[in-house]
């Protein structure tokens, strides 16, 4: 009998209705021959309110029990869910991530995934029909729980069908598929029957809430297929999948946005390769991300750099780069007034002329454009944060991808 892993969201499970529709979904792939490992997400807030109530006892808790503490959340749905299944006469278990287990290194909070018993769970398969897991969790090899960071519950998911040959992962959740672009900003966004790993990685990496992007990782190194879908409709999502020359095709498949983006310039420091090092080597030892990086023209031994860091390290960013610049000289501007647009699609491999097309219809806009950055299938442009949605809108319908002709 063929595996099939469902994982299902937050807002899939926040309550009993919720929860009935989840058990349709399940009994539905039981009925269609399948052994179910369903995966679940804490209810929507819960996770958050456990976080706040921690906050609100202790200033900065210890790592190891605020993930003791999170992970309760994912406990309370698969044991809720499992009661459930068992009273509609399935044969389910429900296992939590240390039961199984999923092995993360130690870095609590936004652990990584090492190893998944996959014995455990054929055994178990073995004697029961479904299987509910806690997602978003795992345990280090010294016993100790922990989570996976921010939409674990995909990784999780993906991971689980990784261990168990590659099987299919069908991913809940409250929105129909991956879209062309943010519906919520721009009404002609039109939902893709297929995307590839390269570019719902691309996708991810900009903040899409989608997909986790760990869990888009692992499906593309274990050509795992995923298949996002509602909770709430019976209707075909997106399919991730491997590249095919069909994509090829699309010039551009989606416009993609992050606010989340602040932009620092250091002018007339230093032109060394010491100063550079300088730099970004403290802001990596910080787990500071740097994102586009520009440096000016060399004038008389100095120059400009600006790069782009995540909003909520700026603070920190600046602490570290006000340090520097009384060593070395130099100035600093500081912005979280910027966000980032960014246009995605395979077929830009083996097409030109996007770039300028792009910039021309911004330019039309009076879109300026403060910095660019480029990968084999991604071109993207920081600009001011208050002009997002009209960029994004302008783009989507300069390449047509209200149409699907992404031309």
């Amino acid at each position: 009998m063929q595996t099939l892993v469902q994982k299902f969201g937050g807002t899939s499970v926040e309550n009993i209705e919720c929860l009935q529709r989840v058990k349709n979904k399940v009994i539905e792939a039981v009925q269609n021959n399948y052994n179910v490992v369903v995966v679940l997400s804490a209810k929507a807030g819960k996770t958050s309110r456990l976080h706040d109530l921690a906050h609100s006892l202790v200033k900065q808790p210890d790592l190891s029990e605020l993930d003791s503490l999170l992970s309760t959340g994912e406990h309370a749905s698969v044991a809720l869910f499992s009661l459930i299944l068992k009273n509609a006469g399935i044969n389910a278990r429900s296992l939590l991530g240390w039961q199984i287990p999923i092995i993360t290194d130690n870095t609590f909070g936004k652990a990584k995934i090492i190893s998944i018993d996959k014995k455990t769970i054929n055994s178990q398969l073995k004697k029961h029909t479904v299987l509910v897991t806690a997602g978003f969790q795992g345990v280090t090899k010294d016993g100790f729980i922990t989570t996976l960071g921010r939409g674990g519950s995909d990784t999780s998911a993906v991971a689980i069908a990784a261990a168990l040959d590659s099987c299919p992962c069908e991913i809940y959740t409250d929105v129909n598929g991956v879209y062309t672009t943010d519906p919520n900003i721009c009404s002609s966004a039109r939902k893709l029957d297929h995307i590839s790993y390269e570019e719902m990685l691309e996708m991810s990496s900009m903040g899409a809430k989608v997909l986790q992007i760990r869990s888009v990782e692992f499906a593309k190194k274990y050509n795992v297929p995923i298949h996002v879908r509602s909770t709430f409709t019976n209707n075909t999502g997106t399919f991730v999948i491997k590249e095919s020359s069909m994509m090829e095709d699309a010039l551009v498949s989606s416009i993609a946005y992050d606010k989340d983006q602040a932009c620092i310039t250091l002018y007339d420091i230093p032109h060394n390769a010491a100063t550079a090092s300088a730099i970004f080597t403290p802001l990596a030892d910080h787990n500071i991300s740097v994102d586009m990086i520009i440096q000016a023209a060399i004038r008389n031994d100095s120059t400009d750099i600006t790069f782009t860091v995540p909003k909520k390290d700026l603070e920190q960013t600046q602490t570290i780069m006000d340090k520097l610049l009384k060593d070395v000289g130099g100035k600093s501007i500081y912005t979280k007034n910027v966000s980032k647009i960014s246009l995605i699609g395979v077929g830009m491999r083996s097409h030109t002329g996007v770039a300028s097309k792009a910039f021309q219809a911004l330019q039309n806009e009076n879109i300026t454009i403060f910095m660019i950055s480029t990968s084999e299938i991604k071109i993207s442009c920081l600009i001011e944060e208050k002009y997002t949605e009209l960029a994004v809108r302008t783009l989507h319908d300069k390449f047509g991808l209200q149409k699907g002709s992404h031309t």
